[in-house]
């Protein structure tokens, strides 16, 4: 293959940011949107962000997501930069990197995708996976394999505001497009193709 060949090969695989809040359903449509790549004779791929940051603080002894937390800031960054390095030499046509937006914290919301993160990610697009309010809310309440803390529209409300916020500054960082996508209750299938249309695929 030419050099100019190998070029237009890298332009066209896509690094695609897809977050959630929980019970918008975006593990069950990442799911569709893959066999429906593969379907296509696509190469589609889905990789949790902090399933790959886990597997890279076991290779630096650490064995548990609590245990990554209590870690001095410094280190976890490193972990974090390992693990976004990691997942940006992945050769799929398509490779969905699941995420948070934000994580919730004393604090206050931490970027799920600091600067650091994205700078080395370079991600094609950035989608986040939305549902109605009560939607979610009934989705949530229906889910008992999670600890949910008190639920409320107008917490969900504020969930998806800063979702949205979180990811239109990665989007400006990274000079590539958002685009919000509606996961309605029984059309998982229209909402996985908007999001194949929004990535051009």
């Amino acid at each position: 293959m030419s050099c100019h060949g190998w070029v237009l090969y890298l332009v066209d695989r896509k690094k695609v940011v897809i977050v959630g809040i929980p019970g918008v359903g975006k593990t069950s449509l990442v799911t569709r949107i893959v066999e429906l790549l593969n379907g296509e004779k696509k190469t589609a791929s889905v990789h949790s962000y902090g399933t790959v940051m886990m597997d890279e603080a076991e290779k630096n002894n650490i064995s548990d997501r609590d245990n990554l937390r209590y870690l001095p800031v410094s280190e976890q960054k490193e972990i974090q930069k390992q693990a976004a390095k990691k997942i940006s030499e992945l050769a799929d046509d398509v490779v969905f990197i699941d995420t948070h937006a934000f994580i919730s914290t004393r604090e206050g919301f931490y970027p799920g995708l600091p600067y650091h993160v994205i700078q080395i990610l370079e991600p094609t697009h950035l989608i986040a996976i939305s549902a109605r309010p009560e939607e979610i809310y009934n989705r949530r309440m229906k889910d008992d394999t999670r600890n949910r803390d008190k639920i409320s529209i107008e917490a969900i409300k504020k969930e998806l505001a800063v979702q949205d916020a979180m990811l239109s500054s990665c989007s400006v960082l990274s000079g590539s497009p958002m685009k919000v996508i509606l996961n309605n209750e029984g059309k998982i299938d229209e909402a996985a193709q908007n999001v194949i249309e929004a990535i051009g695929v």
